[in-house]
């Protein structure tokens, strides 16, 4: 048979947690397809048929499938697991609520949060807040599978799969869409951020965090991101916290301001490339992961930083 990857999106573009989970599929060592479901989504049908490795595109258009409510997505998915040994997609809020909807209804464990493909049954995944990794042999008749993204590079839009038209199911109606208050910024996407700089409770208030991270991730061109304390505090939206609870980073570059390093913050950020730490405690637990470690006062050295930013530009 082969594997279903459920493709992330918007409607309008396709996400690029599905490039990186066709990297994890690929891995299980059969022809991969590619859904898209949505609504008027042509376009990420195409972006969906470029992906290195997909063998085909099943493409679903109907209005209620226009929000990935876990109802409508499952009452498409399940009878299509007939033809497939395995589905994937991004542990992503989508990802996490769909896919145990359906591997509940097909009556098999899932497979959450994979770090890693060891073999088309065994799979590697972080435990104990990323201070362990656990290996899991899946002997399910029906592997239904998550992929940490940020453990994954994306694949080439190399390809060239053919696309299918296939009919969805009438709408389920259990659950509606309501509205979504999304963050508009000009900064980067946190999740898929090449460079990210976060701040902690260090930082000591929001106005700081405009004062004083700001300015340097501007110069960078990175995204922002904070810890939980300074998310519980009030410094930051809840939708810029990296760590266990937030959201997982991988960048090329992470600069963690005034963060001690708490192991829940690890586990979101300890996977970047390079890791840089401005912490006052010599003995925080973040120098511990850190590529480059500077002991100061965050509020001597971003003004420092900023300034030296500056001048390299000119």
């Amino acid at each position: 048979m082969a594997v279903l990857l459920l493709a992330e999106h918007d409607n309008k573009v396709l996400n690029e947690a599905t490039a990186k989970a066709m990297t994890a599929a690929r891995g299980l060592d059969q022809d991969v397809y590619v859904l898209v479901a949505g609504s008027q989504c042509g376009a990420v049908a195409e972006a969906a048929a470029k992906l290195d490795g997909a063998a085909k595109v099943l493409f679903a258009d109907a209005p209620h499938l226009s929000h990935p409510l876990a109802e409508e997505l499952t009452a498409l998915i399940v009878p299509l697991m007939e033809n497939y040994d395995a589905l994937v997609a991004p542990a992503t809020a989508t990802g996490k609520n769909v896919l145990p909807r359906i591997a509940a209804l097909l009556d098999v464990m899932q497979v959450s949060d994979i770090t890693l493909v060891v073999a088309p049954d065994t799979f590697e995944r972080p435990i104990y807040a990323g201070n362990a990794v656990q290996t899991v042999k899946c002997s399910q008749p029906k592997k239904v599978v998550t992929v940490r993204t940020a453990a994954f590079k994306s694949v080439e839009a190399a390809g060239n799969a053919p696309i299918e038209s296939i009919e969805a199911p009438g709408p389920v109606t259990q659950s509606a869409f309501e509205n979504a208050e999304l963050t508009v910024s000009d900064r980067p996407d946190l999740a898929s951020a090449k460079i990210i700089i976060s701040g902690g409770r260090g930082v000591g208030s929001g106005e700081n965090f405009k004062k004083l991270i700001e300015p340097v991730a501007d110069a960078l061109g990175a995204a922002i991101g904070a810890s939980r304390a300074a998310v519980d505090a009030g410094f930051v939206p809840n939708d810029m916290q990296v760590g266990q609870t937030g959201k997982v980073v991988a960048p090329d570059l992470y600069i963690a301001v005034g963060i001690s390093g708490a192991i829940q913050h690890l586990a979101g950020m300890k996977d970047s490339k390079i890791i840089v730490a401005i912490n006052k405690d010599a003995d925080a637990a973040i120098f511990q992961v850190a590529d480059y470690g500077l002991v100061a006062d965050l509020f001597e050295a971003m003004p420092e930083l900023e300034t030296e930013l500056k001048n390299l530009k000119n």
